[in-house]
């Protein structure tokens, strides 16, 4: 039986890049003849320090522990016939296990879903950003055996570095996300779901929603996930925290979900993930039309592209104002998500490039 060690930085269910793009095929890859073992660094006592300013003994502790779980699997490395690295070994500008994975026998697969080849450090750590080295991706790249790539710009830039290279997107489990019963009382909710580190997103959509809100009043509310210390007095927001127990309820509350973005180089790596997750649910979606974006919504068939505060407005106010229309697009987003972008048309795929990676046709490139 072929064994696989994911590398990762986060548990089980803990984190959505994890979640979404490999934890969810673990089941289907053991019905399929694999063996599939998570290394992770981060506990649930590391993540109520790791994200908040301060803290510096506790998270240089933390480092240390890393460094003696990596020491762990490059010893017991060749105990696996591939090594799946999620964005790094090592939340540091350290490849020294990379490389030492690269010495043994299992073949390497590199995983991202966003441009980490750029500097992105969240608030609370600036303070470490020496640490970090995003020009290192370039290098995981060109030492793996397989890339993937969650779109078409991530793997263009992959492509510069290594020909082994397949675009394969962030999925969503529609057997477990399931559209809710449709509602037609009440006011329309208009959601949002990120976390504190891509909050600031939510901010693009602001004007639009102040002016819904004046437009409609009482007849519409709005919802924050992700991030439980945003407050938005002036649309009555109060920011739930994400809860991964009560997730799915926390979405299906939204009658429309919306995912604005900068068009900025960082954005334009995102996968479309929290889209992907309202369309998943049939709930009628809206998003900027920035990198991928673009192709998981076709404007006016199964969602919207607004580009400007005007559009966002008037897109919205079309939703607001006709239940039958949110119900139409929101059954369109789900076929998208169900023929396109599911786990259930995804799970051979990744069944098959594993086994072609294990084939014996030639050395590594």
């Amino acid at each position: 039986m072929p064994r696989i060690l994911f590398i990762a930085s986060h548990r089980m269910g803990r984190a959505p890049g994890q979640r979404f793009r490999f934890e969810q095929y673990f089941d289907h890859l053991e019905r399929n003849g694999f063996s599939c073992e998570l290394s992770h660094l981060v506990s649930e006592a590391d993540d109520r320090v790791l994200y908040r300013k301060g803290h510096y003994l506790s998270k240089a502790r933390f480092v240390q522990r890393c460094i003696a779980r990596r020491m762990e699997d490059v010893r017991r490395m060749n105990a696996f016939d591939i090594i799946f690295i999620f964005r790094e070994a090592l939340m540091t500008r350290s490849t020294r296990f990379e490389k030492a994975f690269r010495r043994s026998r299992a073949k390497l697969v590199f995983d991202f879903d966003d441009a980490i080849w750029l500097q992105n450090v969240s608030a609370a750590n600036k303070a470490w950003s020496w640490m970090k080295d995003p020009g290192k991706t370039s290098r995981l790249i060109a030492s793996s055996d397989l890339v993937f790539a969650g779109n078409a710009y991530l793997a263009d830039y992959a492509r510069g570095f290594n020909p082994a290279v397949e675009v394969v997107p962030t999925t969503i489990d529609t057997e477990e996300y399931q559209p809710r019963a449709e509602r037609r009382e009440g006011p329309v909710c208009i959601g949002w779901s990120g976390s504190i580190t891509t909050i600031q997103h939510f901010q693009y959509a602001i004007p639009a929603l102040k002016a819904i809100r004046e437009r409609f009043g009482e007849r519409v509310t709005f919802r924050v996930i992700g991030d439980g210390s945003y407050r938005g007095p002036e649309l009555g927001i109060e920011g739930l925290p994400w809860r991964r127990e009560t997730e799915l309820d926390d979405l299906r509350a939204m009658d429309i979900g919306i995912m604005p973005l900068p068009d900025d180089e960082w954005a334009r790596g995102k996968c479309g993930l929290k889209g992907l997750q309202y369309m998943a649910l049939g709930i009628p979606t809206l998003m900027s039309p920035v990198g991928v974006n673009a192709e998981i919504v076709q404007d006016g068939a199964n969602g919207y592209l607004p580009r400007t505060t005007d559009e966002w407005v008037q897109r919205l106010s079309l939703l607001v104002e006709d239940a039958d229309l949110r119900g139409r697009l929101g059954q369109a987003a789900r076929r998208t998500v169900e023929e396109r972008y599911s786990v259930h048309a995804w799970r051979d795929r990744y069944i098959h490039l594993f086994n072609n990676l294990l084939a014996p046709h030639g050395d590594r490139h």
